[in-house]
């Protein structure tokens, strides 16, 4: 049996006393939220509504699925139902990193010779463009609409933070050169001169690959440029049943709920955009489990910690551990630290109470003053957790029903930020097609076209995603070797990536 190596935030954990005190004051809520200030509320559904496409779901992939069905057909009627209010959920948790990447598929964090985890192989070079095209039409949307949103094109780095993960970003950084892609591997020394970090072995730079954003600004400009463009969106508004059309019939029915009472939703096209609640259609109900992830943030840096830090070109940072971690800067230079841990629950349960996990959060403090010994003395201000959807296929997974008329996406873990406008595209094109419009490079792709399989029944499931977690873990403890398990997930394209 190898020998089980600490890692580096084993090997060098801070003193508890430091600990206490950067936590002491935090209070258990989301940043993002909290730094709304105001926000536009919209009212809730209280009578029934007719609608050419409704959107289910107010989180990234229901808010650009509105949006852009409206701005390719200016004469429907858009409707969006949100059970809560727009971007509370998975939308306004995130660390805001907007990338490129539409799947976890063969990254920079991964051993040279595990196979890619592109479930079809062959697509690389396709998804790796039209990633790229997504994420830069984001940036011209944010721009044309005016979306107040800390847009920041930042790129980002991958960061070795253990030596056996060094030949792993020059591996990478052999194949982007081959590929043209303008990626720049930096030694132990010049890393840590950008970013002064005494975890850093190296690091990959990858310019062109992702963007920062503030995530709740994010979904609630997006509300405000779908409602000015026409779209009615409706809040604190749950949807309790889908019906589809009867035989003879033509409408969809969205049965809801709300404060006003019970109504209904009659729309010709549904989309849905329900991230890791239960989708709508039940016999999709298995192809994701929701997962916690955790998040913390700090203080706002003073100019000299900052400086002694560095961090001039403020990009996302992420780690290459299987167990990874990814931290940025806020527009007012706070450090949002999050990941390590993602937690499932025994047979999908949710609840706000499994948001505040003390344990994680302490983990989380202790790898973020590993990481920064600069910042003893600090203090965080927020600590929160959210669900996020996994798939057993890393990447987003397309569904439909009612002969099409139902369009559904899932599965957009670690990804949604950038993949929810992607995935919105792609379920409009699957609608126009029916309408006779002609396929699109996005609705033929396999990834596209075929479904992943499904997570099995409990005690399986349970069972199986403890056992891929604590293989996770055990590789981080052994060089990055990966065990028979892992080694089969990879062969048959599966994975718990987040």
């Amino acid at each position: 049996m190898a020998r089980l190596q600490r890692t580096v935030f084993e090997r060098n954990v801070p003193a508890r006393a430091v600990v206490d005190h950067a936590l002491g004051g935090t209070h258990h809520a989301v940043f993002w939220l909290d730094d709304l200030g105001e926000r536009a509320s919209y009212p809730a559904l209280s009578a029934p509504v007719r609608a050419d496409i409704a959107v289910v779901g107010g989180g990234y992939t229901g808010l650009w699925s509105a949006l852009r069905a409206k701005q390719r057909h200016p004469g429907a009627r858009v409707v969006l139902v949100e059970a809560r209010s727009v971007g509370w959920a998975a939308s306004g948790r995130n660390g805001g990193f907007c990338g490129a990447k539409l799947t976890h598929g063969r990254e920079s964090g991964r051993p040279p010779d595990a196979p890619d985890r592109l479930d079809e192989p062959g697509e690389h070079a396709l998804l790796t463009r039209l990633g790229h095209e997504n994420l830069a039409a984001i940036g011209a949307t944010v721009d044309a609409l005016g979306l107040d949103c800390q847009w920041e094109r930042t790129g980002i780095v991958d960061l070795a933070i253990e030596p056996h993960q060094i030949d792993w970003l020059l591996d990478a950084a052999a194949r982007a050169a081959r590929n043209g892609a303008p990626h720049t591997f930096l030694d132990r020394a010049k890393m840590r001169a950008e970013v002064a970090s005494p975890t850093y072995e190296a690091g990959l730079v990858r310019p062109d690959d992702a963007a920062l954003v503030h995530p709740a600004r994010l979904a609630t400009e997006l509300a405000r440029a779908a409602s000015g463009l026409g779209v009615e969106i409706f809040e604190h508004t749950r949807v309790t049943d889908l019906v589809p059309p009867r035989r003879g019939a033509h409408d969809v029915v969205l049965r809801t709920l709300s404060s006003g009472g019970e109504a209904s939703v009659r729309a010709d096209r549904v989309l849905l955009g329900t991230s890791a609640f239960p989708t709508l259609l039940p016999r999709y109900r298995h192809h994701t489990v929701p997962v916690y992830a955790s998040a913390i943030a700090t203080e706002p840096l003073p100019a000299d910690l900052l400086g002694a830090i560095g961090w001039r070109g403020r990009q996302g940072l992420a780690d290459l551990a299987n167990r990874s971690h990814r931290y940025r800067l806020t527009a007012d230079d706070r450090i949002v630290f999050g990941g390590h841990d993602a937690v499932y629950h025994y047979g999908g349960r949710m609840s706000r109470t499994y948001e505040d996990r003390p344990a994680t959060f302490r983990r989380l403090t202790e790898h973020l003053l590993t990481t920064f010994p600069q910042l003893e003395g600090i203090r965080l201000t927020h600590r929160w957790s959210g669900t996020i959807d996994t798939a057993t296929r890393p990447g987003a997974y397309f569904a439909q029903a009612a002969d099409g008329r139902v369009q559904h996406s899932g599965g957009l873990a670690g990804l949604g930020v950038g993949a929810g406008h992607f995935a919105a595209q792609v379920m409009l094109d699957r609608l126009d097609v029916m309408d006779g419009a002609p396929d699109t490079e996005r609705t033929t792709l396999r990834t596209v076209r075929r479904m992943p399989v499904p997570f099995p029944p409990e005690p399986v499931a349970a069972a199986g995603i403890r056992a891929t977690r604590l293989a996770l873990d055990r590789a981080d403890h052994q060089n990055g070797r990966r065990n028979l398990l892992l080694r089969s997930l990879d062969t048959l394209g599966l994975g718990l990536d987040t």
